[in-house]
Order: structure tokens, then sequence, then C-alpha cells
């Protein structure tokens, strides 16, 4: 069976339309029993972009349609539903298909653009319960609209993909034009009674039920009336004192466009939202305890920078201000991280500012400009502390060795790439100094001291990555600086 890329082919204005009804379609799926597929012109034929199978009964598809071209049994049922713009079942039509299996017009702005067949599974018919007749006169109405253009709605406030939003398992009720309950699924009927509905529910208006259980002093959410009502394609949060129901509503329209019916389907996502609540709570304590982290290691540095000016010994200062210089770059990430729980961290305002920030202090009163090309981007959060500790080493180290008595330039350079033989791609970050200035030679130096050891051990153990040192070739000036290059691996 020929088989290509599904939907590459799929005209770009067909695009939206399509991707919404495969949003969407679940739900007939469930509610008609069978597998739906849809089929996109292509080469004078037909190509399945798609198939739903249902999670109310077994699949009739076993083997994944997408990206094949129909069976010769079916294609002339697709020429004939394009062709016509008419729907080809099992008591409209004489065309010789496959038992079972039935085809609706896809339709956009009156013009139809593809086919969708539903394929119905013989084998395990039965006697049919009160359910199943509801939930496949459902289906119908629903492929009924799928050929008038009119569902799924393109204003819909609801996706059936969304988090926690209810599906046909969870509970179905159908009401008529006024809001009157003439159906209501058991699992319906179970949720009804999570909110304090206890009596028969059929014959009863469904938003004066709902709303009769709600508390007086919780504020209405303002489309619930419409969703209740069955009057708009959306999603509400029905919230009593210990229960939270999902509600979401499938107006219903004739061919004439007008409403005779809607289903709504319901959930209970009480323990979702309680879940949804602890890790709101979790990420509120997370953002907390970064701030005061921060808070506190800005105390510390205040407290090393005091320290630092009733130092008499030069190296004794130098040192508390290399410290000082640490503490406030661990602050800086906590800072960051206090503002954000993604798990990734845009790095660039983060470590340009810790960059400048280590010059400024490294320089003291002399005049040190920076220089920085490229991008750090997004870049997961457990990097920023090792990273910014690394930036703050170099930075310091090329302002204290590759800088003269009247300051000079420290360039950051940062670039993303790709390692020979290696799949995954780089950060690799330089620091540069300029090494020469007014003919005084003042190169960086590389050896054992402690910021080279800190710099090591947080690339090569925390970030797994390498670092070296190049001596630079002198240039037309004769300036002939130290470029420290740091290659850091981002999949780690």
């Amino acid at each position: 069976m020929h088989t290509s890329t599904p939907g590459s082919f799929v005209d770009q204005q067909h695009t939206p339309h399509l991707e919404l009804i495969k949003a969407e379609w679940q739900i007939a799926a469930d509610l008609s029993f069978c597998d739906v597929v849809l089929w996109y012109p292509r080469n004078e034929s037909y190509q399945a972009i798609a198939q739903a199978r249902p999670v109310t009964a077994q699949t009739t598809l076993p083997q994944d349609m997408t990206g094949t071209v129909p069976p010769a049994s079916i294609g002339p049922v697709l020429d004939r539903v394009f062709a016509t713009g008419q729907p080809v079942t099992a008591t409209n039509d004489d065309i010789a298909g496959p038992p079972g299996v039935s085809a609706w017009p896809v339709v956009w702005k009156a013009q139809t653009i593809a086919v969708v067949t539903v394929h119905q599974n013989l084998v395990s018919q039965r006697h049919t319960s009160r359910l199943e007749e509801v939930y496949r006169q459902s289906a119908n109405d629903l492929f009924v609209m799928i050929g008038n253009g009119t569902w799924p709605a393109q204003d819909s406030k609801a996706s059936s993909t969304s988090h926690g939003n209810p599906r046909v398992g969870d509970g179905l009720v159908r009401i008529d034009a006024h809001g009157l309950i003439t159906y209501a699924s058991p699992n319906a009927t179970s949720a009804f009674r999570k909110l304090g509905i206890r009596d028969a529910v059929d014959g009863r208006q469904l938003s004066r039920l709902v709303t009769n259980q709600l508390d007086a002093n919780m504020p209405l959410d303002e489309i619930m009336p419409a969703v209740l009502f069955g009057r708009q394609s959306a999603r509400v949060d029905i919230e009593t004192r210990n229960t939270v129901l999902s509600a979401r509503s499938i107006p219903l329209l004739d061919s004439h466009g007008e409403h005779f019916a809607a289903l709504v389907l319901l959930r209970d996502i009480t323990e979702i939202r309680r879940r949804d609540e602890q890790l709101i709570s979790k990420d509120a304590t997370i953002r907390e305890i970064h701030h005061r982290v921060k808070n506190n290691l800005q105390t510390v540095g205040s407290l090393l920078r005091m320290q630092s000016r009733r130092m008499k010994s030069d190296d004794a200062r130098q040192a508390l201000l290399q410290a000082m210089s640490r503490v406030d770059a661990i602050a800086l990430v906590h800072e960051t991280l206090s503002q954000t729980m993604e798990a990734t961290v845009d790095m660039d305002d983060l470590l340009n500012r810790q960059f400048t920030m280590a010059v400024d202090i490294a320089a003291g009163s002399r005049s040190v400009s920076t220089q920085i090309q490229g991008s750090f981007g997004q870049l997961p959060g457990h990097l920023a502390t090792p990273l910014a500790l690394v930036v703050n080493e170099l930075a310091t180290n090329a302002v204290e060795h590759g800088t003269g008595p009247d300051g000079g330039m420290v360039s950051l350079v940062i670039k993303r790439t790709h390692a020979p033989g290696q799949p995954h791609p780089y950060l690799k970050l330089e620091v540069i100094d300029e090494g020469i200035v007014d003919g005084v030679e003042v190169t960086a130096t590389i050896g054992s001291g402690l910021g080279t050891q800190i710099v090591r051990t947080l690339v090569e153990s925390d970030l797994h990555g390498s670092i070296s040192w190049e001596r630079q070739l002198p240039d037309k000036h004769g300036a002939a600086g130290t470029r420290a290059v740091v290659s850091v691996p981002l999949d780690h």
C-alpha cells in the first residue's frame, strides 16, 4: 500500500479547519463507537491524513490508515461524497461499499474539502441500549454538522485536548432547545450526585439544577448559563465546596443553522484541581525560597564588602572582593529563578549582567570596557549557577591579568555549535582579554590559582564540559591576549 507524509500536500487554506476537526473528532468516534478516518484528495485519489479510534468500543481498523490511499472498495464512495457533497450511509444510498462503512463530506465555506469515513464494528453488534441509541444519534448529529460546515465551531472556547477537559466516557447529558434534560448517562448521573442532586433529572432544566447547588457567595462564571443551556461551544468549571465539575457544551444545529439540542459533557476534576493547587502552592514556595536565598546572599555580600574596607592588606581585601563577587553571582541566579518556574531560563539577561558586574568589580577604579557578542538563549535552569560562576571567574581573571593600569577591553563571545562527530549541540563561550596595553604584556595567568580550580571543577563536574586557554597571535597593534574557551554539551 502506497504511503507518504500525511498532510504535507494539504491546501494551507484548509489546514486550520482540518486541524480543528482532528482536535475535536474523538468525541464523534466515542459517540459512534466507530473508527473515523479523514481523507483528503490527492493525485486523482485520496490519502488518509488522520484516524481516530473509539475509547468506548473495540477498534475496527487495528492498522493505522494515516498516510495510505483508500482500498478499492472505498474509492467510489469517496468520489461520490466529494462530488455531490452528500453523505453515503447504509440507509440512503445503493453504492456498493464495504459493509458498515459510511462517509460524510467535510465542508468549509460551502465547499467540500475532504471526506470522513465511519467504520462500524459489525462483529461486536448486539442489542442496543438506551445509552447506545442516544450516543449514536448524537454522533450522527455531529457528522451532519461536519457536512454542513457548522462543527467544530470556529469560535469554540473549548478544546478536547486541553487539561481536564471532559470526555464522552466521563458523563454525557443531552438537552433540548430549551435546556431540558432528555438523557443523562450513568456517569453523568454520578456527577450530579456529587453536586448534591439526588432526584431524577430527566425533563428538568440543567441550568437550574446546577445553579441551585452553587454557593451564593461564590462568583458565577459569566459563560456558565450559555454552557448549561447549550447555546455556546465552551467549557466552564462548576465549583461547590467539595466538588469541581468540568462542563463542556456542544450546540447541535440543523441544516438551517437553528439550535435544536445540545450535548453537555461532564467530568469530575476535583482531584485534578486539588493537584493543580498543590503544584501552584509548591511553585510559589520554591519561588519564595529562591527569593529568600537571594536576600540572604546579598546580605552576605554586603558583609564581605564592609569587611574588605577594614582590611589593611591589599591581598586580603582583594580576596574578600572576589568572594563577594562569587556570592553576588549566585544571588543573581536565585533572583532570576525566583521570577520563573519554567524548565528553561533565558540566560542572556542573567549572564550578561553577571559578566558586566564581575568586570566592574574586578576593575575597581580603572576604566575597563566590555563587549558581548552572540546569545545564550534558553537553557535548562540547572545550568544557571555553574555558568554564572564560570563567567564570573573568567571575567575577573581576564581583568586582573589581562588589562593594564589604564584599563582595557574584555570580551564575551557566545556561540552554539556542533562538535565534529557529535549529534548534540554545544554551547561555546569565550572570554578574551587584550594582553598588551601600552606596550606592557599582561597576558592572563594560566595556573593553579583558586579561580582556575573553581572554573575547572564547575566546567568538568557540573557542566560536563571542557575548558582551555589559548594565547592569541599579536594583531597589527602588537596586542596578544588570552582566550579562555569553554564548551558545554546541551544534552545532559
